[in-house]
């Protein structure tokens, strides 16, 4: 039988302090030399109660989300690459080389992509970290999907840092956040670059930051 979220639930309940605490797993990722915090004063939340269903996420109707009205769409720095199907917006503000969301232009999420989207992706996920790990303040290229924010697909790309090696692991979005900001010049010209190796690699447009 498969489990319910009630099953799940209780065996994280059953292991947590009576404060509702689970201990901090010194074993796992909190001992880790990449990670950004201090164990001695980290302290996790009380586990709340179980949901009685999952919220919404922005944009689940098609009707509602951005792609209805693209122009609505203000939270990202400009366009470095697009086609008829895709584009490549950058983040209005980063604290890493570069930031980058690649997303459908029709609502899609994952689950719902065509076989053609689907293959088209793939090019488009190889190509992409490749270009970001040519930048020369670049280590390595970074992908997520964090699933709960839009339900409207976007698949971001972090530039992790070149030779900073603390900042090496799934960490980066904790140093991220404490990181001065990358000033906008220099996230626009990595951006750009990137774009022009997408047109070259796989055709379409490049930068367009109007």
């Amino acid at each position: 039988m498969l489990e319910t979220p009630e099953e799940y639930y209780a065996r994280i309940a059953a292991a947590t302090d009576e404060d509702g605490r689970l201990p901090v797993a010194v074993e796992e990722m909190p001992g880790w030399d990449i990670y950004p915090y201090e164990v001695d004063s980290l302290r996790i939340k009380p586990l709340q109660p179980l949901g009685e269903e999952e919220p919404d996420r922005r944009g689940e109707r098609a009707e509602d989300c951005w792609c209805a009205d693209p122009g609505s769409r203000g939270s990202h720095g400009g366009v470095a690459w697009h086609n008829e199907r895709w584009r490549v917006v950058l983040s209005s503000e980063t604290r890493v080389p570069v930031f980058l969301i690649l997303e459908p232009l029709a609502h899609h999420d994952y689950g719902d992509l065509t076989d053609e989207l689907a293959g088209e992706m793939g090019r488009l996920l190889v190509a992409l970290a490749a270009a970001i790990e040519e930048l020369p303040s670049v280590g390595r290229a970074h992908q997520y999907r964090i699933g709960d924010g839009g339900a409207h697909l976007h698949l971001m790309f972090f530039g992790r840092p070149r030779r900073i090696l603390q900042f090496r692991g799934s960490p980066l979005l904790d140093w991220e956040e404490n990181l001065p900001l990358v000033p906008q010049e220099v996230h626009r010209a990595n951006a750009a670059y990137v774009g022009e190796r997408l047109v070259e690699r796989v055709g379409g447009s490049g930068p367009d930051w109007t």
